[in-house]
């Protein structure tokens, strides 16, 4: 066999093994190929049953419950003005499509909205993602759901994790700590509510999310990006150990307390076994011993930088009390008083939850129990710690209030299993204290770890106290910042008076109040390629903490360097990434359009000046050539069209005009327009002709095979596979 056949014969083995891999990845989340692993977990059932977190006589519904799939469940992305058109996109098609079809032999029911989540921005189905990828009768709801998520509209994310964002109370003028925050749905949540207020580009709150995970990190960036917020920052750190930030108030340097932190800590996840098939299998409680000391660390580094009167939200995917309860005890019986649960059952009314327990016990992977820290042998010291039971003083438990805790069982709202708490802070914490009046530890000491007191005149360290040799406490040595991953390019912010700017302000008319010191580019050398802009208060954070901590990405892309625009009087043309955030800015170069010119505009390449209605037409031909903004205001007396403002950037040519809109917003912008493109899979391989139903000959889309990254429509993958069609409706 020659060289070249063994070759190819190994690469075609190879795509097999990749597709055989990617089937089996797609069927783990949704049950099927798991055959060989069984829904049962003995010790796992004896656990629960002996901690009766769950009411008498519905142990049986709620093992039933776990052993089922988890329900889709989408978000409405509830900040941009579109949700409104959305929410009556999918309630008016796509709902009314899927309810009642039949698919393998599973009545599809009608999507419902989540009872207690606000303005019926969250839905839960029984469309499993293998039901929606395979069903030829799901396949434009499926596509639907991509390219909204993709362009930042719509979130799948499941229905718990959308709880400890709304509980938080977020205002648009919040400091926001999201410290264990990757993969991110509860980040963009919290985006979400700092930008409640569309008509402010830059509130004066932000959010800062961190993750100790580099990768992770990265899918963070991810999430946010999609919302296009110049107020958030990605950082990576330990959540235990993450860095006390400065800031710049009235001329002197200040400690940055945050108004709310969102405590999401790493957990046993036992509460996810209807997602995560391979917990069934590995649960034992040895994890949730080990992960207590971790949760508690990160939960006290949170309430330290958290304001007086902040509040922060504590939250697991586990129904273990040693990662629950036991934590919230530990937290507030070290706060003296400085902390204090809230009762937050008034805030989600129709959400179903039990009450914190005030009473459980401790057991080994081997199955032995302890009720009290006083039963522990010594031997099991360095594994159970005094925190993990409850406290012994009745009155101390009383006062703690742990019944405001937050329970989630899987089978009263058929749902994951799921844990929050919310803190607030009456006083700082008393390791805080200025006059020093606590030495209590702020950290019990855990497997591996040095034992400590506190240390007044340290007042914001969250690492251990060092013990000596003579065994005398005292501060830790200081650390070195490890910085790991990818090295990150600068972030540099520009003068006023950069070169940059005179032909940026003149081209397109910047009003005087625009803040040219909030614009950053990625390097300090060279042409600056790419712009980019973030709110004043993270431009503070920036400047004064950037040898404290190690940022991912933060800032929205404004403006790209674009050469041919220089001959037309700016080097830089607008980016769609960040074209909310400038547009109340800019004063010039704007073209008001109806909803037919944003149909040519979307689904023709390159359109000549005259496809674009009179108005517009007029309005362009006074015009040089070069970057533009296409603005379409909503007419409150046509109820057909979109009723929320568009913005799309665009450029002027000679005798044309495009839009330079990345496909997913297209397919989104198209569709609240009334047309919806989708793939259909049964067509034949490379035919990539269009269909245009109910609308003219006129309305024929072309496809240049030059531009074709930029028709909306267009795919490389669709064109080896099937052909692409229009609906106008």
């Amino acid at each position: 066999m020659g060289r070249k056949n063994r070759n190819r014969q190994r690469a075609q083995q190879n795509r097999d093994g990749r597709a055989e891999g990617k089937r089996s990845r797609d069927d783990a989340g949704w049950g099927a190929g798991y055959a060989e692993i069984i829904k049962e977990n003995k010790l796992f059932e004896h656990y629960y049953t002996e901690l009766k977190i769950v009411p008498e006589g519905e142990f049986e519904e709620f093992m039933e419950a776990m052993r089922e799939p988890l329900p889709a469940t989408i978000r409405i992305t509830g900040y941009k003005s579109h949700a409104k058109e959305i929410l009556h996109t999918l309630k008016e098609k796509y709902f009314k499509e899927v309810q009642d079809l039949e698919v393998d032999g599973q009545k599809i029911e009608a999507p419902q909205p989540l009872s207690w989540y606000p303005d019926e921005l969250a839905w839960h189905t029984n469309l499993s993602r293998k039901i929606l990828r395979k069903s030829p009768l799901l396949e434009k709801f499926h596509q639907f759901l991509v390219s909204e998520t993709e362009s930042g509209n719509i979130s799948r994310q499941e229905a718990v994790s959308m709880i400890p964002p709304l509980l938080l109370k977020i205002e648009p003028q919040h400091k926001i700590l999201d410290m264990c925050a990757a993969p991110g749905s509860k980040t963009a949540q919290l985006i979400e509510m700092v930008h409640s207020d569309m008509d402010v580009p830059f509130p004066e709150g932000f959010v800062i999310a961190n993750d100790v995970d580099n990768k992770r990190c990265y899918l963070l960036v991810h999430q946010a990006k999609r919302l296009n917020s110049p107020c958030i920052m990605v950082v990576n750190h330990d959540a235990s150990s993450i860095p006390r930030l400065y800031f710049d108030q009235d001329g002197k340097k200040d400690i940055l307390f945050y108004d709310r932190i969102l405590c999401d800590v790493p957990c046993s996840g036992d509460g996810t076994m209807r997602k995560n098939i391979d917990v069934w299998k590995k649960w034992t409680t040895s994890n949730s011993l080990q992960l207590h000391g971790l949760q508690i660390r990160i939960a006290v580094r949170g309430v330290e930088q958290l304001a007086v009167g902040g509040r922060m939200v504590y939250s697991t995917c586990s129904l273990n009390p040693i990662e629950d309860e036991a934590v919230i005890a530990a937290l507030l019986e070290k706060s003296e008083g400085a902390l204090e649960l809230a009762d937050a059952s008034p805030d989600l009314p129709g959400l179903k939850y039990m009450p914190g327990i005030t009473s459980w016990k401790v057991m080994t992977k081997e199955g032995q129990w302890y009720s009290d820290w006083s039963e522990v042998p010594t031997s099991r010291h360095t594994q159970i710690r005094p925190t993990m039971f409850p406290p012994t003083d009745p009155e101390k438990l009383a006062n703690m209030k742990l019944e405001r805790c937050m329970r989630i069982l899987p089978h009263h709202q058929n749902t994951g299993g799921f844990f929050v708490a919310v803190l607030v802070k009456k006083a700082p914490m008393p390791w805080n204290r200025p006059d020093g009046s606590s030495a209590d530890a702020p950290v019990e000491a855990v497997e591996g770890e040095t034992p400590a007191e506190g240390n007044p005149s340290v007042p914001d360290t969250p690492d251990l106290l060092e013990v000596k040799k003579d065994n005398v406490c005292g501060p830790p040595p200081p650390k070195k910042m490890k910085l790991f991953g990818f090295k990150e390019d600068p972030f540099v912010f520009l003068t006023e008076d950069d070169p940059i700017f005179p032909s940026i302000q003149a081209f397109y008319d910047l009003s005087p109040d625009f803040p040219k010191l909030n614009v950053l580019t990625r390097t300090h050398e060279g042409k600056k390629r790419q712009l980019y802009m973030v709110s004043k208060e993270l431009r503070n954070v920036l400047l004064n903490n950037s040898e404290r901590m190690k940022v991912i990405n933060t800032g929205v892309k404004v403006w790209s360097r674009n050469t041919d625009g220089e001959q037309f009087g700016c080097a830089f043309r607008l980016a769609q990434e960040g074209i909310y955030t400038l547009c109340p800015y800019i004063r010039a170069r704007i073209i008001n359009i109806c909803v037919e010119d944003v149909k040519v505009l979307l689904t023709q390449e390159n359109p000549f000046l005259r496809k674009l209605g009179d108005d517009a037409h007029n309005q362009a031909k006074k015009l040089g050539m070069g970057s533009i903004v296409l603005r379409y205001l909503p007419d409150p007396k046509d109820l057909d069209a979109p009723q929320c403002p568009i913005d799309l950037c665009g450029w002027r040519g000679k005798t044309s005009i495009r839009a330079f809109v990345p496909r997913n917003e297209r397919l989104h912008y198209l569709r609240m327009v009334g047309v919806e493109v989708f793939h259909d899979k049964q067509g034949k391989r490379n035919d990539c002709s269009t269909e245009i139903q109910e609308g003219s000959t006129e309305d024929a889309v072309g496809l240049s095979q030059e531009h074709h990254s930029s028709v909306p429509f267009y795919d490389a993958a669709a064109a080896e596979t099937g052909h692409l069609e229009v609906l106008v409706g």
